[in-house]
């Protein structure tokens, strides 16, 4: 559970990063330079001799909704709402990770239902009432998030199944396949939409794209499905929504997207944060979940 947190960590810092340095870029590019910095961050581990045809291919099909999907309409999302509208509008993924995996285990698991409704509870808490910006398209933005948080819920859960079954194989062995189907859906789409020529990055951008390829990207979404094959389904539901209440933070008070701060403002940060701790304390509570 200590890496879903330290990952929360650092993925708190993407969206105020992303939202202030890579905006004015075309979304599906900076989708395809970060999957491609981590993808190159991952291949020397590849080993391809321990993984079959069958494997490989759905290995990089996983990657390519996980993280391919789900980057170029995340991304895609900031050219319609600011950054943190693009945090709260990620809140359902708790609900997804619980709803697919029962779907895939053929049952029904309220308990962990409840703790992913009580992080989503938690995460509307701490925006309710609190003057959302009507700036950009609202509903095309919450359309694409939900489309991002659906593949990134299919894409840990699909996972988390897969490794239980390839205990053998180290995490690290098999990682590149994922990026690589992220890369190569994200590349796909950029042909198709972007226009290369066009696009001129700075040396600061550069600088923000080597650490969301290599860090956030790259090693963060390697621990977060690596923790999602020892966590219970309730946990791994609940910690989809503890970088909401950190990356709000970050996105109003470090990037500066709040000009001040109230009282009823930080008693709806703190209130709602206590849920999302209730709900991985409860997820917590059933370990050692079998199968999906």
């Amino acid at each position: 559970m200590i890496y879903l947190l330290i990952v929360s960590l650092i993925w708190s810092f993407s969206f105020g990063l992303t939202g202030k340095y890579l905006s004015g870029i075309d979304s599906i590019a900076v989708a395809t330079i970060r999957l491609g910095i981590a993808m190159a961050l991952f291949t020397p581990f590849l080993k391809l001799s321990r993984i079959n045809w069958a494997d490989r291919i759905m290995l990089t099909l996983n990657g390519a909704v996980q993280f391919g999907l789900m980057y170029v309409c995340y991304i895609k999302a900031y050219q319609f709402i600011p950054s943190h509208l693009v945090a709260l509008f990620s809140i359902m993924t708790p609900v997804y990770v619980v709803l697919i995996a029962d779907f895939g285990a053929r049952r029904f698991n309220p308990s962990y239902l409840f703790a992913a409704m009580l992080s989503v509870a938690g995460a509307g808490v701490i925006k309710a009432g609190s003057g959302t910006s009507s700036e950009g398209n609202i509903w095309l933005g919450f359309g694409l998030m939900q489309v991002a948080g659906l593949a990134f819920a299919f894409g840990q859960v699909y996972y988390r199944r897969w490794k239980k079954t390839h205990q053998s194989l180290c995490d690290q062995d098999a990682f590149a396949l994922l990026y690589l189907g992220g890369f190569v859906f994200a590349l796909i789409s950029s042909t198709i939409f972007v226009d290369w020529k066009g696009i001129s990055i700075t040396l600061d951008q550069w600088k923000v794209l080597l650490y969301l390829g290599a860090i956030a990207s790259g090693l963060g979404f390697f621990l977060w499905n690596k923790s999602a094959t020892h966590a219970s389904i309730g946990t791994l539901g609940a910690f989809n929504n503890v970088v909401v209440p950190l990356a709000i933070l970050v996105s109003l008070f470090v990037f500066k997207e709040a000009a001040s701060t109230t009282s009823e403002g930080m008693i709806r940060l703190m209130c709602g944060s206590l849920l999302i701790g209730l709900a991985v304390w409860l997820g917590q509570r059933k370990t050692g979940l079998k199968g999906f």
